[in-house]
């Protein structure tokens, strides 16, 4: 099964189908008795725990189980991954995960809880989100151009916030520092939602970081969007233009989510999840909040995205080489 992507249109405000309830046969009664652990390896408020909680709400419906969203923060998010994978391979624990913890992670850790790979078996992709550079209002750089001349000029005078060292903010950060030839200071936090905060507040300069964490600040004024990572523009943010088009073709650094479960999981519940949380991201109610959140869904099978997690780790451990990035 290839991934198919699944464009969304803009619209706030939407409620779950009251309906969901019969996408899909109801579980035995001892197993909806028992809750979903969908484990978000974050703090509350970033990206990851944004799209956990919009898809869980919808696939319990769906399951006709309970599905618990856990915030398991700490060390890039290790700490959550490895908790879940060392649960009990019965389908009822589950990750999601993202670049970071499956993709970054070995790169930057000497020793993980965890295999990205081998720990792990896909579940199913959940969705690309383009990350989005944004600066604080107090920066005079109006556009994406005038912030590279501006930090060129200033070489390590401004500075950058991420969740952490080994983020997917920081990582994004340290592609386009790659690629334009940029020395920034880089202050990491715990976590996304602290990142922003103090970015709001005026304590760092600039940031780039996944759509769902910034859009709301974005469009009350208090940042101001330059770029975005994607090939395309963000419908939501039609005016901002990629990176790729503002003078770096084939500049593009996505972060992508998606679900796994302990390796050992039995085939049949992997394969019955993976069409449940398909066809729940196949629904116009999902796609629209999820676009309006500037994430793009994508349908796929379990081994096409247990196929893109082996194609990234190569592809970012280069950049976590030429970065120096190490853990904080």
């Amino acid at each position: 099964m290839r991934e198919r992507h699944v464009p969304g249109v803009a619209r706030r405000g939407l409620l779950l189908a009251s309906g969901l309830a019969c996408l899909a046969p109801r579980l035995s009664r001892a197993q909806s008795g028992r809750p979903l652990r969908l484990v978000v390896p974050f703090t509350p408020g970033g990206s990851t725990d944004i799209l956990a909680r919009a898809l869980a709400g919808p696939l319990a419906a769906s399951l006709g189980q309970h599905v618990v969203v856990e915030n398991r923060p700490g060390a890039g998010g290790s700490i959550g991954a490895g908790e879940v994978a060392r649960a009990e391979p019965d389908g009822n624990t589950l990750l999601m995960g993202h670049i970071g913890t499956l993709a970054v992670n070995p790169a930057v850790y000497e020793k993980l809880p965890y295999d990205p790979v081998k720990s792990f078996a896909p579940v199913a992709f959940v969705a690309r989100v383009p990350n989005v550079l944004v600066v604080h209002a107090a920066i005079g750089a109006a556009d994406f151009r005038s912030f590279i001349a501006q930090v060129k000029a200033a070489p390590g005078r401004l500075s950058f916030s991420s969740g952490g060292n080994g983020s997917a903010a920081h990582i994004t950060f340290e592609s386009l520092k790659l690629e334009a030839g940029l020395s920034l200071l880089h202050l990491p936090y715990r976590g996304t939602a602290p990142s922003v905060t103090d970015l709001i507040a005026g304590q760092v300069d600039a940031t780039f970081t996944g759509s769902p964490a910034v859009l709301p600040h974005i469009r009350a004024g208090r940042l101001r969007a330059l770029a975005v990572s994607s090939v395309r523009r963000l419908p939501v943010l039609p005016d901002v233009p990629t990176i790729a088009e503002s003078g770096y073709p084939g500049f593009e650094a996505d972060q992508w989510y998606g679900i796994v479960a302990p390796v050992g999981t039995p085939p049949a519940r992997v394969e019955r999840l993976n069409a449940l949380v398909n066809r729940v991201l196949g629904l116009p109610e999902i796609g629209q909040q999820l676009a309006m959140e500037g994430a793009e869904p994508v349908l796929s099978s379990p081994e096409a995205f247990g196929q893109l997690i082996a194609r990234e780790i190569p592809r970012w451990a280069r950049v976590v080489k030429a970065g120096h990035v190490k853990p904080g």
